[in-house]
């Protein structure tokens, strides 16, 4: 069990070990279903099974693919300009063509690669599901169906997706880091924020406050604040002042080593309204309720109905969100989500959000959220609790 108080970073990367373990794990899933190669497109689980970690990836010029054979290790093929990059202990076997091309970027070297891995089997994985993409220009997708017919594509988003839900102890290690590091942040909110301060300006501050405390990145960075509440958490700063009797909501995706933190705070400041604290404490106490429903061999939908009885009894308005929490790792969100229809069953190593949030007056909400680890007894926290009432100045 990790120390909460420890504040060393973790090791940069992952031993070679990693790599081969998760490579083994998914062709051991690719065995039972038949299928003869796993084609990679997207950043989240290109990093997960090769560790090519770039913001190379902003840019939508370039395609990337990663094929995973049935057997033996990935092949990266990949822009001439991102070789140096990919090679490690782990991924040696890198086919590279000049990119941006103009008329074939890496079609036919990823066809010819294909037919290279597959032998006689003729299907080809891919993801295909809810919270998938394919990275690649739609044209040159059928343009690789057709050199491959009659080889068949199938959908194999259950394979990265089942994997990469349950953490190994040094991706914990990971997201336990920089959940703390922002921690940090938080807890000393009230040093750099103060009435008269614009949001644009309150965001800034918290962006460069969690770079000094020694996470890598804050891409994702959210809130509002209004007179006794807000009414929605996910638009940028427009400039407003924050004053006496105001509540501020901030939620932040801090990244260390591309794994993410995700979970917010609230703050208010003067003669805050009744109803706001009465809301942050039904919020509070439904993820107390979504903590003790966080055990191995409950299901996301049996998290959700603690949460959701809680508020229901609180007073609740309404609910929009449209779930109360989530996986996280590599990707800000990520499966299994908690809501009523959710049935993943949970397995220790989880890494979730809980994210209640309710409308207590018109126009008016709280939403709270930690990050945790499930464990065999309880779940373990990443992010430290938020204070039982609502912290004002």
């Amino acid at each position: 069990m990790l120390d909460t108080n420890e504040s060393a970073a973790p090791a940069r990367g992952f031993p070679a070990t990693e790599y081969h373990k998760r490579v083994c794990n998914a062709q051991a899933l690719m065995h039972k279903e038949g299928i003869g190669a796993l084609l990679i497109t997207t950043e989240a689980d290109m990093y997960y099974f090769t560790g090519f970690l770039s913001q190379f990836w902003q840019s939508p010029t370039r395609p990337w693919f990663t094929v995973i054979p049935s057997d033996g290790k990935p092949v990266a093929v990949i822009p001439e300009i991102g070789a140096v990059c990919m090679r490690n202990e782990y991924m040696q076997d890198i086919r590279s063509w000049s990119s941006p091309h103009a008329t074939d970027d890496g079609v036919s070297l990823l066809a010819d690669t294909l037919r290279d891995v597959l032998g006689n089997n003729a299907r080809i994985g891919i993801n295909m599901g809810r919270e998938t993409n394919v990275r690649m220009p739609l044209n040159d997708l059928a343009q690789l169906r057709s050199a491959l017919d009659p080889k068949q594509f199938v959908d194999a988003t259950h394979i990265a997706r089942s994997l990469r839900m349950v953490k190994s102890e040094l991706e914990i290690e990971k997201l336990h880091y920089v959940a703390q590091r922002a921690s940090d942040v938080f807890e000393n909110l009230f040093a750099f924020v103060h009435p008269g301060m614009r949001d644009d300006e309150i965001f800034r501050a918290f962006k460069i406050e969690c770079l000094k405390a020694g996470v890598d990145d804050v891409p994702y960075l959210v809130g509002a604040a209004g007179q006794g509440g807000y009414d929605d958490i996910i638009s940028p700063p427009a400039g407003r002042v924050l004053s006496d009797g105001d509540v501020l909501i901030l939620d932040t995706g801090c990244t260390y080593e591309g794994y993410f933190c995700d979970f917010d705070r609230n703050y208010g400041f003067g003669a805050v309204d009744d109803d706001a604290k009465r809301a942050y404490d039904v919020v509070w106490q439904a993820t107390e309720a979504g903590l003790a429903a966080a055990i191995p061999g409950n299901t996301c939908q049996d998290i959700f109905q603690a949460m959701h009885n809680i508020m229901n009894a609180g007073g609740a308005q309404g609910e929009s969100v449209g779930r109360f929490g989530h996986g996280l790792g590599i990707q800000l969100t990520e499966p299994p989500s908690h809501t009523h229809w959710d049935n993943t069953v949970l397995e220790e190593g989880m890494v979730l959000t809980l994210e209640p949030g309710m409308i207590f007056a018109p126009n008016r909400m709280m939403v709270h959220e930690e990050n945790l680890v499930v464990r065999a007894d309880k779940p373990q926290l990443l992010s430290r609790r938020a204070e039982f009432e609502l912290p004002v100045a």
